[in-house]
């Protein structure tokens, strides 16, 4: 399996905007990202940081449900 590419939140923030998310508000350093699909809301919490940790990232793929090949290394 590839590694997880080291990304910022804003890079994160793109990735999923091209994949259905909208910015719905920013509070602080955080980036409330929302999906709304058939009858459901999906919401995930993007931290604004230069720099995500790995497992932040694996959190944000988890929550968002977009496939892990869109953030890993080519």
């Amino acid at each position: 399996m590839p590694r997880l590419r080291v990304l910022s939140g804003k890079e994160v923030c793109k990735i999923m905007s091209k994949h259905g998310f909208v910015l719905v508000r920013q509070k602080g350093s955080h980036v409330i990202m929302q999906k709304k699909e058939g009858g459901t809301t999906t919401t995930v919490p993007v931290p604004d940081h230069d720099e995500l940790r790995i497992g932040t990232l694996s959190g944000i793929i988890k929550q968002s449900g977009l496939p892990r090949s869109l953030f890993e290394t080519k």
